[in-house]
């Protein structure tokens, strides 16, 4: 709480959180311990790096723009492996865009609801760039901004199939002969054709669908998506997402 007794935004929590952390770094170089082990330091580091994505998760939709710089200072503050100088330069480049950059409101201000799919779920995936695909796809879909959510929605999708492959150890499967990813088609057909992992009924139901709405929206020259666009694949997206996240061992 803040000294006022009103609620800390959270931006505050965030670098409150990253403050703490530099601690824990210091504490832990000090007597020697490592911060990627099984000891105080090393799971204090863990828990912070929970809590941060929580507090990243909660922040405005309005400040959608910056995410992908703040999710890189989150990954370096909190990451085990950031040495003590890159932890310190990273603690303090976050702090000053979350004092300047980020415009935050009150938390009362922000409005839930119109989640494609839940931060809940994806923040206990710790991946910061899911959190960052997830809440922006969200933020699209609240403020009406339709073939954003669903080039936002597409790109999740691709990310999370890619998780569950490398997490089988079956990547190669959907790479080219140059050893790059392959498209959101052939990613959906790979998946749905490979016998690693077994894909529910209603997973092979909803992949051709999703693929549809975001190749229209991300590539249909004449095309605008509308609201009912993205409720008619709203619980295919919902359940997709969740399903590969399992199959990635996220969750």
């Amino acid at each position: 709480m803040a000294a006022n007794g009103e609620e800390k935004s959270p931006s505050a929590r965030l670098d409150e959180l990253a403050q703490t952390a530099w601690d824990v770094g210091k504490k832990a170089a000090k007597h020697r311990k490592g911060l990627g082990g099984d000891n105080f330091y090393g799971n204090k580091l863990a828990a912070l790096r929970a809590d941060a994505a929580n507090a990243f998760a909660d922040m405005a939709a309005a400040t959608l723009g910056d995410t992908s710089t703040i999710a890189e200072l989150i990954d370096a503050v909190f990451s085990a492996t950031t040495g003590k100088k890159e932890r310190q330069t990273a603690v303090r480049e976050l702090s000053h865009s979350l004092k300047t950059i980020w415009k935050q409101r009150s938390p009362g201000a922000v409005t839930p609801g119109n989640e494609l799919f839940p931060l809940t779920i994806i923040n206990k995936a710790n991946r910061g760039y899911l959190i960052i695909l997830a809440h922006q796809m969200n933020g699209c879909m609240r403020q009406g901004w339709y073939d954003a959510c669903a080039v936002m929605m597409r790109r999740l999708l691709e990310a999370v199939i890619i998780e569950a492959f490398e997490h089988h150890k079956i990547a190669d499967q959907i790479k080219d002969p140059h050893g790059n990813y392959v498209q959101l088609t052939d990613l959906i057909n790979a998946a749905l054709s490979q016998t690693t992992f077994a894909l529910s009924r209603n997973v092979k139901a909803a992949l051709p669908k999703l693929r549809n709405v975001g190749h229209r929206s991300a590539h249909g020259r004449y095309f605008t998506a509308q609201k009912g666009d993205i409720e008619k694949v709203e619980d295919g997206a919902r359940l997709t997402i969740e399903e590969f996240l399992h199959h990635a061992g996220l969750l």
